[in-house]
């Protein structure tokens, strides 16, 4: 399979060339361009944070752990945190990868197991899309499939390295497959993957009715808004119980 240097020259061309289209082809502005581009580049890692080797799973979760938060930023806002809020809620999504998410990863993944797969790849971009709210709709797709691509670029860089050429003679090595694949031989892994997947996705499906519920109960909370129900004429004053 490719090393650790090829996934990440990989996903940093496709990443760089998808930056590029989006910004000068779709009307994305240059900060999404770039931001798509590194999310690519990063995005090629993630395939390999199930590796014994432990290097992917080490620098990304560095970069996850302070890159997240500010990505979130949108989301906090909806949610009308204030700003000891927002920084208390960077504080805890940073504790979350670097320790719980990172441990999980070691304890119960295996290499080229069910994270090695296209429903993974569609999961990560998935939460991508829920860690990630603007106010453009299109925007925010664009830079969620950025996820999605580089973890693809990973998948296919092993399945072509998985293809021995030598001699004028194609051999395909024990790993051809492993990687490219909607089904593993883990029952447990397959359904835990499929599960999340379905889970993320009725989550990014009732995102935006979710903000609006909370945004309006935040509206109905305002001390103004309060003062003025309580002050408004009740029932019993347009219609006096007579006795």
């Amino acid at each position: 399979m490719a090393d650790f240097k090829t996934h990440i020259t990989g996903s940093t061309i496709v990443g760089a060339a998808y930056g590029y289209w989006g910004t000068f082809h779709q009307g994305m502005s240059i900060e999404s361009g770039l931001l798509a581009a590194g999310l690519c580049s990063v995005a090629g890692m993630l395939p390999d944070l199930d590796s014994n080797s432990g290097v992917p799973l080490r620098e990304t979760s560095m970069f996850a752990s302070a890159v997240v938060p500010m990505l979130m930023i949108n989301r906090f806002r909806d949610l009308d945190l204030s700003p000891e809020a927002m920084a208390l809620a960077a504080m805890l999504i940073y504790i979350t990868i670097r320790f719980f998410v990172v441990e999980i990863f070691r304890r119960y993944t295996v290499h080229r197991g069910m994270w090695h797969s296209i429903p993974a790849a569609a999961s990560v971009g998935i939460l991508a899309y829920l860690v990630m709210p603007t106010p453009s709709e299109g925007a925010r797709v664009f830079k969620s499939a950025a996820v999605v691509l580089g973890f693809m670029v990973h998948l296919i860089l092993d399945e072509i390295w998985s293809v021995d050429y030598r001699h004028g003679r194609f051999r395909l090595k024990k790993s051809f497959g492993t990687a490219l694949k909607f089904w593993g031989n883990d029952i447990s892994g397959n359904v835990s993957v499929y599960v999340k997947l379905a889970l993320f996705a009725y989550m990014a499906w009732g995102d935006q009715e979710i903000i609006q519920r909370l945004k309006e109960r935040e509206r109905w909370t305002q001390p103004y808004v309060v003062q003025q129900v309580e002050s408004a004429p009740s029932w019993k004053q347009w219609f006096p119980i007579r006795r």
